[in-house]
């Protein structure tokens, strides 16, 4: 089969205008980006919403990701196949991926948005324009410390990191500062990825721009020396960091290889961060069509958690229906096969694994009361006996099954799922989220940890325990949680695949993000900047003689 950037070339583009026009936007609504991106103005917030969401999620991913933007762009055009009018929203891709070990966000396949390049490298600059945001708001704080720091700033309790969209372990622990008096203070110091981020967080979960400019003010950046908030405001900083966003925050609209419309903003990772693309661009979808197809980073421990509890709350979205994307190969190896055997056929470990699935299932089913379907997404190496075998399994416990085959096939490999939807948007739901704004902050981890992770409690570091005890006495008790854990397991321990049950998790460190409106909850020794492996991505990625981008997938 081609790669999917050769693939991706074959198509034809509409100019993005005539997507525009095709959905409904006036001439006033939309910028072009070129021939083939273009932003919308946040003028169209006024609409009114009129979209039922869909959320697709996943099992507990391998390394590899189990195709989750595939199917949901393959989707996105199985369900516009059937005559329903349907935009898909998505996040937009971090170059850490891209030249790591994940490749790009832009699906695979048959099922692609594009211009795919473009998507995955620079795109309309909407990252950029996030790290510089943080990385001025830093400099403010260090440029203010250094002429006389008049807010008495405690040097050990600064709070935030400056930021780049690379994966650059090099970078996460450093000493600045350094060199003659002029070069500023000496401190310790560190980067966090861009997509890591609290104004990333911001970004993706204010609701107009207004929302955006008083939620940067709000940033917690330092303590000072008797414990009090030091924030962006008090630093005079929210106006010039609104001055970068406020071209970034309009979501940019794209297409599928099939010509559909893609809404693309935002893009926080789920393990680190709360892994969903932005409020604005999710209600824009909503005010543009009749169904709304988007997705949440990793495993539904993570990215669905995160999206009910945070941005649903906050948004007052109420979704109506959950997929849940699986793979013959990630079932076997939360069996415990070995990487170098997921390809041959091992039904015992595919019956061992599916109860990673079934957790997932009934998370989303009986947790949230959505309506749930799994997609199975469908490898080459996948005998029918396995397939045959995992939609009776989901069967049994009350749940359809379907193959998707967008990767192959595109839209039409999709309509089986799509016709599927359908019937579930029909049916009643009754979503509810997982807790209280009231519960506390302890309750709410609790929550988490038993009722979706399936684990029996929770551990502090002394660290997490002293900040726990500051928080739950301060204004920010009634916060949601964003747990950061890794993406391989339900537990803390990437090791522990499958469906593990009474565990305890380690919570090593606990922050407020006040702008963002969360509080941070950190598991074991998740990492806020990923390193590069020893063979990334970035190796085969190179520039042919024509100036044509080659090596991204």
């Amino acid at each position: 089969m081609k790669t999917d950037i050769e693939i991706s070339r074959e198509f034809n583009k509409k100019n993005i205008e005539e997507i525009a026009n095709r959905i409904g936007l006036n001439q006033d609504e939309f910028e072009l980006y070129g021939k083939y991106k273009a932003k919308i103005d946040l003028s169209l917030l006024e609409r009114k919403d009129k979209a039922q969401v869909i959320l697709v999620t996943a099992m507990t991913p391998t390394k590899m990701g189990e195709g989750k933007t595939t199917t949901t762009i393959g989707l996105v055009d199985g369900l516009n196949e059937i005559g329903i009018n349907t935009i898909g929203v998505l996040r937009e891709p971090s170059l850490g991926p891209v030249f790591g070990i994940k490749g790009g966000a832009t699906g695979g396949g048959y099922a692609q948005v594009v211009p795919m390049e473009d998507i995955n490298l620079h795109f309309t600059g909407d990252f950029h324009a996030i790290t510089s945001a943080n990385n001025l708001l830093c400099a403010i704080l260090d440029n203010h410390i250094y002429h006389g720091n008049e807010l008495n700033i405690d040097l050990k309790k600064i709070k935030i990191k400056r930021v780049i969209d690379m994966n650059d372990r090099q970078l996460r622990h450093i000493i600045s500062g350094i060199g003659n008096k002029s070069d500023g203070v000496v401190r310790e110091d560190g980067f966090d990825i861009t997509v890591a981020s609290e104004m990333m967080a911001i970004f993706c979960l204010s609701k107009d721009f207004l929302d955006l400019k008083n939620r940067i003010a709000n940033i917690v950046v330092a303590y000072d020396k008797v414990g009090n908030e030091v924030t962006a405001e008090m630093l005079k900083a929210t106006g010039a960091i609104s001055s970068l966003l406020k071209d970034a925050i309009k979501p940019n609209l794209i297409q599928t290889l099939y010509n559909n419309p893609v809404i693309m903003h935002g893009g926080p990772f789920a393990n680190i961060a709360h892994g969903c693309n932005s409020i604005i661009a999710t209600k824009m979808g909503m005010k543009l069509a009749d169904v709304v197809v988007t997705e949440a980073g990793f495993g539904a421990d993570l990215g669905a958690e995160k999206f009910f509890d945070i941005k649903c709350r906050i948004a007052d979205i109420k979704p109506k229906v959950a997929i849940i994307v699986a793979t013959i190969r990630a079932l076997k190896f939360h069996g415990g096969l070995e990487y170098e055997n997921l390809k041959n056929e091992d039904i015992e470990k595919l019956d061992k694994g599916f109860e990673n699935l079934k957790r997932h299932i009934e998370m989303t089913k009986n947790l949230y009361n959505i309506n749930t379907i799994v997609a199975i997404n469908k490898f080459p190496t996948d005998t029918d006996k396995e397939l045959i075998y995992i939609i009776n399994k989901c069967n049994e416990i009350g749940v359809v099954a379907k193959i998707s085959k967008a990767y192959e096939e595109g839209g039409k490999g999709s309509i089986e799922l799509a016709r599927e939807v359908k019937k579930l948007l029909n049916q009643n739901s009754n979503f509810t989220m997982l807790y209280e704004d009231r519960d506390s902050i302890s309750d709410k981890i609790n929550k988490v940890v038993r009722e979706v992770y399936h684990g029996k409690g929770y551990t502090l570091t002394k660290k997490a325990e002293n900040e726990l005890k500051l928080i739950e006495k301060s204004k920010y008790a009634n916060l949601p949680i964003c747990i950061a854990k890794t993406q391989y397991s339900f537990s803390d321990n990437p090791l522990l695949i499958g469906a593990p049950e009474k565990f305890i998790v380690t919570i090593s460190d606990i922050k407020v993000s006040a702008g963002a409106g969360f509080i941070v909850v950190y598991l074991g020794d998740i990492m806020t900047m990923p390193g590069l492996p020893k063979e990334p991505a970035s190796i085969n990625i190179d520039v042919d003689s024509n100036m044509n981008i080659i090596g991204i997938f």
